[in-house]
């Protein structure tokens, strides 16, 4: 009985075998050009493929007798093999004709474009077309590509490298080369899931790949397309606003639907637009397929020259409808005579459109890896891999491969460390960096390139010093580290030194235990208004020391976590002892008439003994949080990483106690909450508005640290990206309070709305930004700001800069100022 059971196994599984066949083949035109991105599919069925950059394919089917193989491609006849198992595993060669288009029964009225009323009837039945798919379930790949071109071998005097052997001899090369197969689910109207299944990245055989299916979910039956910036679809509701379109022809495809081939003209190139050909059925209007571009100027990531999109669409019998087989997006960039280009290509297959989901099925947790899916082993690639690779692909892989296990060798690892912990001559002044790639430490010094200058401090140099244990992967999913940072004033004649310990103790909900101590100066403002950067440049050119400071000795220890999706907490306790401090210099660097420095006291500025506070101890808790509302993330078996959506506002709070001070009426409560929300608006732009509030109590004594303290701005220099919470004409103290308190914050960036529309000007590609804010304090007036702007200032590919012109507003109209934003700056 054992023998005939295994007789029979063995021979269901010998027919099971026989009945399937891997086809492959390759596609060209008449004249034996490769055509990448043909459409390769069983017919009547959602089995398919597509070509890769050579025109070759390879498919799986399931041979019972026979099986017809559709080649389908935008431009081109369809063309049809049939396959049995006999002729099965022959290398198919396909050559395909350019399809004829003609006008020939296109009645033309009113010298209107045919595609005028095609249009039209797109955009009508474009909401019917978007819903005609309520949910499915199927299998996807995707591969992406990046390759470089003339690199250099330096960088602003930073030494390039060959990119972790990614360039050749010509300084060219693959730098980004990864493969996913992964299982997707959907619902309507946004409900959507996807389980990796195997996820491969050349030259990392730990890596995972983050091709997800979200970043190919380009619909162009949605009125817009998010690609950074909202572009108009060539059938959006308003796209006559943005588009011409002329009918280049008409032709018959396999199933005798009449395809309509549509060029798409912009009104105005540099606007949130596309450009090319998209393909409208007739009758159903649906989207056949779609040959589209957009450039660097309409997304305004100007480095890069142009993106293409091709995607194609089969037809299901059984539903009625049309859905997407295969999708390529094309991209090439160019900056600083660096150039390149890549793309990423997918395929879906084995659609199912009534998949019954159960109640929990769908989830917070969109994207998910399976267990080992960064371990499938060749021949598994082999079998499940739909399109295939290109030679350039197979000897990246190859040479990666080579190279890992080189760079995975202790002699390569100790030959590095040596060649990279050789201490130069002019360390000392640039920094050195350490490390030990068997042990996984790294160790470090930053240097003496630090230098700033204060009128507390006078000219002062800051360093650091640290130490670090990374995992035993040699990653910062886990990690600690000891972090000193050392301060002198050259006039003060004072070190401040203080140190940090730090761990993290998982990926996951990222956890941080932080102990620090020590001795430094802090601004006595605590939104930190104003960048040493800044500052020294105001104090040293202008006569202006806009930054207060105070010494503050301190011993902190603070927890923070995601406890639960979307929420995270943070937790302190700490003591300070607190000392206010004065000029220890008041003479001015460079001549100029602006009337000298003011003291370190923002409350008697021509009082240069003055002190503001006297000196005291005080114990510190906090407790603050945020709120990401609707928070998804994606779960790989290293860690969890966190998907932030625009839908719903950010909330955070946080509670503040002084206690135990040593002088009383020091100890005080504060409840400080903020809704935040930026979110894009159509083809309008995008808005963002903050709002704030923060209630006091036992805290009509409190010492001037503990006031709420606005971010003000008198330097005239921006030196943020936007906005928000910033007043960018109110003094740093000037509305200092320690009573309740309220103030809101709008923004609105055009986005080339506007000024794409404005001839000549539409071709600068600025934005236009306009804002508006107020502060709400006790016993004072109102204080607004309204202000207009324009951004992505520059030229060529430098758009680092933005100008603001703003005027407040307290019980009269004050005198406005421009700003001159310095993106670049941040907090240096």
């Amino acid at each position: 009985m054992d023998f005939l059971k295994n007789f029979s196994l063995v021979l269901i599984l010998l027919i099971s075998i026989s009945s399937f066949s891997q086809i492959s083949g390759k596609v060209t035109d008449t004249v034996g050009n490769p055509l990448q991105n043909v459409n390769v599919y069983e017919d009547n069925t959602f089995n398919g493929t597509t070509t890769n950059k050579n025109g070759e394919f390879r498919l799986n089917i399931d041979i019972e007798d026979k099986s017809l193989i559709i080649f389908k491609f935008l431009g081109f006849e369809t063309q049809k093999i049939e396959v049995t198992s006999e002729n099965s595993t022959e290398y198919l060669e396909v050559e395909m004709i350019d399809k004829v288009t003609s006008l020939d029964d296109v009645v033309i009225q009113n010298d209107e474009d045919p595609a005028i009323r095609i249009i039209q009837n797109a955009i009508a039945e474009r909401k019917k077309n978007l819903a005609r798919i309520q949910q499915f379930k199927a299998e996807f790949y995707s591969k992406g590509l990046w390759e470089v071109e003339n690199v250099p071998e330096k960088i602003m005097g930073q030494e390039v490298g060959d990119m972790g052997g990614s360039l050749d001899s010509t300084r060219s090369g693959v730098v980004y080369l990864s493969e996913t197969v992964s299982d997707i689910a959907y619902q309507s109207p946004d409900r959507f899931k996807e389980n990796i299944i195997a996820s491969k990245v050349s030259g990392n055989d730990n890596g995972f790949s983050f091709n997800s299916a979200q970043d190919f979910d380009v619909s162009f039956y949605r009125n817009t397309v998010d690609l950074g910036k909202n572009l108009v679809s060539p059938i959006a509701n308003f796209a006559f606003n943005y588009y011409d379109y002329k009918l280049e022809g008409t032709f018959y495809d396999d199933n005798g639907f009449l395809i309509n081939k549509v060029k798409v003209i912009p009104k105005r190139p540099n606007d949130i637009v596309f450009s090319g050909y998209i393909y409208i059925i007739e009758d159903t209007w649906e989207i056949y397929g779609v040959e589209l571009k957009t450039t660097g100027k309409s997304i305004q990531v100007e480095v890069v020259e142009e993106i293409n999109f091709n995607q194609t669409f089969t037809y299901s019998e059984a539903n009625e409808f049309w859905v997407l087989f295969s999708q390529k997006i094309d991209f090439n960039w160019k900056i600083f005579g660096i150039s390149g280009e890549g793309n990423f290509v997918a395929s879906y297959k084995n659609y199912d459109f009534e998949p019954n989901f159960e109640e929990d099925f769908f989830n917070k947790a969109v994207v998910t890896f399976e267990e080992n899916a960064n371990q499938k082993d060749s021949l598994y690639w082999e079998r499940n891999r739909p399109i295939p690779l290109t030679n350039l692909e197979v000897r990246d892989y190859q040479r990666k491969d080579s190279i890992q296990t080189v760079w995975n060798s202790p002699a390569y690892k100790d030959s590095v460390d040596t060649a990279r912990n050789k201490f130069k001559l002019l360390d000392p002044i640039l920094g050195y960096n350490w490390q030990n790639s068997f042990t996984h430490q790294e160790a470090g010094f930053g240097g003496l390139t630090g230098l700033r200058y204060n009128t507390v401090q006078g000219f002062n140099i800051n360093t650091d010093l640290y130490y670090r244990q990374k995992d035993t992967a040699g990653t910062y999913r886990k990690f600690w580290e000891i972090r000193s940072d050392i301060s002198y004033g050259f006039s003060d004649e004072r070190f401040r030194t203080s140190a940090t310990f730090r761990k993290k103790f998982n990926n996951f909900s990222d956890p941080y235990l932080t102990i620090s101590g020590g001795i430094k100066t802090e601004q006595i403002n605590n939104t930190n208004p104003i960048s040493p950067l800044v500052s020294s440049v105001a104090s040293v050119f202008f006569e202006r020391n806009y930054l207060k400071l105070y010494d503050k000795i301190f011993a902190r220890v603070a927890y923070s976590e995601e406890f639960w999706n979307g929420i995270q907490l943070n937790t302190g306790l700490e003591f300070q002892r607190r000392k206010a401090l004065i000029n220890a210099t008041n003479s001015q660097i460079i001549g100029d008439d602006n009337g000298g420095f003011t003291s370190n006291n923002p409350l008697a500025p021509l009082d240069f003994g003055s002190k503001l506070f006297p000196s005291h101890n005080i114990l510190k808790f906090n407790l603050s949080g945020r709120i990401h509302f609707n928070q998804t993330y994606t779960l790989t078996p290293n860690g969890k990483y966190n998907n932030y959506s625009n839908k719903y506002p950010v909330l955070s709070f946080n509670y503040q106690k002084g206690f135990l001070s040593d002088i009383s009426d020091y100890n005080f409560d504060v409840l400080k909450t903020r809704i935040t929300h930026d979110f894009d608006i159509s083809r309008f732009g995008n808005f963002a508005y903050s709002l704030n509030g923060g209630l006091f109590f036992n805290a009509d004594d409190i010492s001037f640290l503990d006031y709420k303290h606005f971010d003000g701005n008198q330097t005239r220099i921006g030196s943020s990206t936007n906005y928000l919470n910033k007043f960018n004409l109110l003094p740093y103290y000037a509305l200092s309070t320690n009573e309740n308190y309220a103030d809101v914050h709008f923004e609105h960036n055009f986005n080339g709305y506007i000024l794409n529309k404005i001839p000549l000007l539409n071709k600068l590609n600025f934005n236009l930004i306009a804002g508006a804010k107020s502060l709400f304090t006790a016993n004072n007036k109102p204080y607004s700001e309204f202000s207009l702007g324009l951004d992505n200032l520059g030229f060529g590919q430098i758009r680092f800069f933005r100008i603001d012109y703003v005027k407040p507003y307290q019980g009269g109209w004050q005198s406005g100022a421009f700003i001159f934003g310095l993106n670049f700056i941040g907090d240096l």
